[in-house]
């Protein structure tokens, strides 16, 4: 494992990140979660992501993985480990249970160190720009967070190249600097590339790419269409069954083609696309086994793409 710099802070990140946005919640097994994250960690994946929403239930990720620090991480160990959570989305009910005031932030930033039963955690994020709260009452609570001691860092996500770039200088100004941006970023989905990669290398920030796999469509899961018990087959999850075209299906297929020219998977050709982009520090990837891990790790030894790989790449993607 190879550590990038998180922009032009101190802070080193893994090429490969665990999220544990699925697979750590109170309606998974524990055992098998532990398992993946003590494997992550010796494979050199110091850097987990949470938020205080994560489960389900909400919370339950963040303590679940809290009983996983005290059983395997106390002590030194809990300094070789990046913990990251975020506040922004919907966590409880009432007026102040989401969005970017300064009572919801720190509110909930509390909850989840309580949930963690941590002293801090590493980076606390803004998880998504609230529209209806000046954007400098959400950076000064970021700002009152690090300054607080219970977070080192402070980071934004889902805010547009616009949006980012206000929310950095306004932490800049405040004496707190931005350190790192998590956005959405797969082969299927470029939104960054139009004008936030930009703001990111302009900025000097660190670049955390989730979603590389476009929700399981850029694996071979999907290849002769949907399958029984996959996401798309849920009604109620995030990849809708109307998200998988036959035009996609065509890409899709298409792309794996060039991935077995590489010797690679589907999923491991999508990781490592995104790694070649020297804007992206690290990309989070999820993981449902042990397996499943090792599998996206192995997109590091062939992170190297021709010309005319990525030419055909773009004519695809087109």
């Amino acid at each position: 494992m190879e550590y990038n710099r998180c922009g032009k802070s101190g802070l080193l990140l893994p090429q490969i990140s665990l999220g544990l946005w699925h697979n750590f919640g109170s309606v998974d097994d524990f055992e098998n979660a532990e398992n993946i994250a003590k494997e992550a960690f010796d494979k050199g994946i110091t850097h987990f992501d949470l938020a205080n929403n994560y489960g389900p239930i909400p919370g339950s990720a963040e303590e679940n993985f809290g009983k996983i620090v005290q059983r395997n991480f106390k002590g030194f160990l809990r300094d070789e480990l990046l913990i990251t959570t975020k506040a922004g989305f919907k966590m409880w009910e009432g007026p102040y249970g989401e969005w970017g005031s300064r009572k919801y932030l720190i509110s909930s930033l509390n909850q989840s160190l309580k949930r963690m039963q941590l002293d801090y955690v590493d980076v606390f994020y803004s998880h998504r720009p609230d529209p209806n709260t000046p954007i400098e009452e959400t950076m000064a609570a970021l700002d009152f967070a690090v300054r607080s001691g219970k977070a080192l860092y402070a980071g934004i996500s889902n805010y547009n190249a616009e949006e980012s770039a206000i929310a950095i200088d306004v932490l800049q100004k405040l004496g707190t600097p931005c350190v790192v941006h998590q956005t959405k970023y797969s082969m299927f989905e470029r939104t960054p590339e139009q004008g936030l990669l930009d703001v990111i290398g302009q900025k000097g920030i660190g670049c955390v790419a989730f979603s590389p796999l476009a929700q399981g469509l850029l694996t071979n899961k999907y290849l002769k269409g949907i399958p029984e018990n996959s996401r798309a087959a849920n009604p109620n999850g995030y990849l809708q069954s109307s998200d998988v075209t036959e035009e996609v299906i065509q890409k899709i297929n298409a792309l794996n083609s060039i991935a077995k020219e590489r010797s690679q998977t589907l999923a491991q050709m999508a990781i490592a696309w995104l790694l070649k982009e020297e804007r992206v520090t690290s990309v989070l990837v999820g993981a449902s086994s042990i397996n499943q891990l090792n599998d996206n790790l192995e997109s590091l030894k062939s992170l190297n793409f021709s010309s005319e790989e990525l030419q055909k790449i773009e004519a695809i993607l087109k």
